[in-house]
């Protein structure tokens, strides 16, 4: 087991003060620098604790940098009494990369967090992927698709996804120019890799979304669910692709985090939330 090393927290002002109560630790190395995962402790974590892992995924299709986006997202859910991380991986903008090598990071952080369980107090039963579009792409293309001959397993099978304006299928957008080829595209498409036995998941997904077309959404979840899959489509009527985060509407941001929430709950992943702690309803 390689030592586990904190590095200096990333990059600008903004992304300091946002991450200014994260534990930050690099899981891998890249010729453009360190790769880092930012973890957020629930209140009373002490190590041998066995805990819920949430991991968030960013958005950005895999181009830029977007490590705060699912803060808001972490600290939520770490009152809950989950352990929760956002995730760097390789972006195009930095490291002139794509899907299949963010795909190929998050492997290697599932691989890396497994080898710090104890110090981390990871329950390998309740290890829950979160994203937003190409991160929500990711957690999906860890999950679904069969494995090739020469590919490894993911070091987790994940206990649950929460999926947000989800890319579904690249094979039909203008990200498939991201792909190495149309093969791989295909191949780990979601919408094309729907199988028996996946693992429960939830999509928030805004009607007016004109980046990931709410139809997929909509025929995603009904070739899983006549496979029947356990899956829960959350459709918000004006909404536009960007609608779930924190700086866009509070209340969206509300909606949504109280659904994930509840989803986790019904599933046994989380304790039921202290009745005072008054959860936003569903519209």
């Amino acid at each position: 087991m390689s030592q586990l090393h904190r590095t200096p927290l990333i990059g600008q002002a903004r992304q300091r003060e946002m991450l200014k109560s994260a534990t930050t630790f690099t899981y891998a190395e890249s010729p453009e620098g360190p790769l880092q995962a930012h973890f957020f402790t629930p209140p009373g974590f002490e190590q041998g604790d066995l805990r819920p892992l949430i991991i968030f995924l960013h958005g950005g299709f895999w181009e830029s940098p977007m490590a705060t986006q699912f803060v808001p997202h972490c600290l939520h859910f770490a009152q809950r009494g989950a352990v929760t991380v956002t995730l760097e991986t390789r972006v195009g903008s930095v490291h002139r990369t794509g899907p299949v090598e963010a795909l190929e990071d998050l492997h290697a952080f599932l691989k890396w967090v497994a080898g710090f369980e104890q110090h981390f107090g990871v329950d390998p039963s309740k290890v829950i992927l979160g994203g937003a579009a190409g991160g929500a792409f990711l957690a999906l293309a860890v999950t679904l698709p069969k494995l090739k001959k020469d590919e490894v397993a993911p070091a987790y099978s994940p206990a649950a996804l929460l999926l947000f304006s989800t890319l579904l299928d690249p094979m039909v957008h203008p990200l498939l120019q991201r792909f190495p080829d149309h093969s791989t595209a295909k191949r780990l498409s979601p919408l094309r890799a729907v199988r028996r036995k996946a693992p429960p998941m939830i999509l928030f997904h805004g009607k007016r979304d004109r980046v990931t077309p709410f139809v997929h959404a909509e025929k995603f979840c009904k070739s899983m669910r006549w496979r029947r899959n356990k899956i829960e489509l959350v459709d918000f009527e004006n909404a536009e692709h960007s609608f779930f985060n924190f700086n866009v509407s509070d209340l969206h941001y509300e909606l949504s985090v109280s659904a994930a929430d509840r989803f986790l709950v019904s599933l046994g992943l989380l304790e039921p939330a202290p009745a005072d702690e008054g959860l936003v309803e569903p519209l």
